[in-house]
């Protein structure tokens, strides 16, 4: 019985310690996660502007939310702006992956090369792309001399301040036009594209060496049967390689949607939701309203829009990982 005693004394004390050293990280995430996340509901239910005491409104602000035109556009455009980003950021990443992967000179110093930009401060690749996109940039530049190739003439374009939508420049194409009060119809803006361009060059390093630590993990065997049985390259990349990086792939959708409709940094640098609204997106107008930087305070409203978005992104992630999952699981 002592020996039994004693033992059962040792495992307390181990649990208590190990309860001690955890307790630090335990009590920031009770009270800056889950407090934060109880006041910030709280919040979304009244009227406040931080100084006087908050006004209980109900679901009011919800309703104002889900009513108004900017906020409807924002998710237009963040819904845009999140199809176009993850779609072409994980094809560059497993494309980039699956070049650097094989055995080329100057190997290591291309992966380092490629994975530059996304360990960069996003305020100075903001910058730097901000005087790439420049009326008088390199960009309107590069464009200039390639259509002097070609004797043709370039128009210097704003790339940061033209709000004209991709549907719209269709449509004038074929002598057409799609109003202004029908920004639904727009496309993407021009603005928009350019962001979306820093966005990809920004993320697409860091999925990139993801999908290297999965080719990695791809048994050889597999392709070396596959070249006895007479399977080209080609084929041997949609039998084996493909299928193989599915769960990789499932993580990379996942995490570039979260990330691309939580999107702040580049339109707030860049744009700060310009040119007539059409880089707007939600965590910007959560950021204005609750701050009141282009109105009066409104941090309820700042809350309740911030909740929607959050049931909107954990809706979304649900979906993409039970769509994908289900077409990866029998590998």
């Amino acid at each position: 019985m002592n020996k039994q005693s004693s033992l059962s004394s040792m495992k307390k004390k181990e649990e208590l310690a190990a309860y001690a050293f955890l307790s630090p990280y335990l009590l920031a995430t009770l009270v800056f996660t889950v407090g934060m996340l109880v006041f910030a509901f709280y919040i979304s239910l009244h009227s406040w502007n931080m100084f006087q005491k908050p006004e209980f409104v109900g679901f009011k602000n919800y309703a104002k939310a889900f009513m108004s035109k900017d906020f409807r556009r924002g998710f237009l455009n963040i819904s845009w702006y999140t199809l176009i980003v993850v779609f072409t950021q994980t094809f560059t990443a497993m494309f980039m992956a699956v070049i650097l992967y094989k055995p080329i000179p100057g190997k290591l110093f291309f992966r380092t090369f490629f994975y530059a930009p996304s360990v960069t401060s996003s305020v100075v690749i903001s910058m730097i792309f901000m005087w790439l996109f420049l009326k008088t940039g390199y960009i309107n530049l590069l464009f200039e001399n390639v259509a002097g190739v070609f004797g043709l003439e370039w128009h210097n374009i704003e790339w940061l301040n033209k709000p004209d939508g991709i549907f719209q420049l269709i449509a004038r194409a074929f002598g057409g036009d799609i109003a202004y009060e029908k920004w639904y119809f727009h496309g993407p803006s021009i603005t928009l594209l350019s962001v979306m361009l820093l966005a990809i060059f920004t993320t697409s390093p860091t999925f990139m060496i993801m999908f290297l630590a999965a080719l990695v993990n791809i048994p050889p065997s597999l392709y070396e049967s596959a070249s006895i049985d007479g399977a080209s390259r080609w084929k041997q990349f949609w039998k084996i390689t493909l299928p193989m990086l599915g769960p990789i792939t499932t993580l990379v959708v996942v995490l570039g949607t979260m990330g691309c409709i939580q999107m702040f940094d580049y339109v707030k640098l860049a744009t700060a939701g310009g040119p007539l609204d059409t880089t707007l997106v939600p965590v910007y107008q959560i950021y204005t309203e609750t701050l009141g930087i282009n109105g009066p305070i409104r941090a309820g409203y700042g809350a309740a829009m911030a909740f929607i978005l959050a049931v909107v992104i954990f809706a979304l992630t649900y979906i993409q990982r039970k769509v994908i999952e289900e077409k990866t699981e029998q590998y």
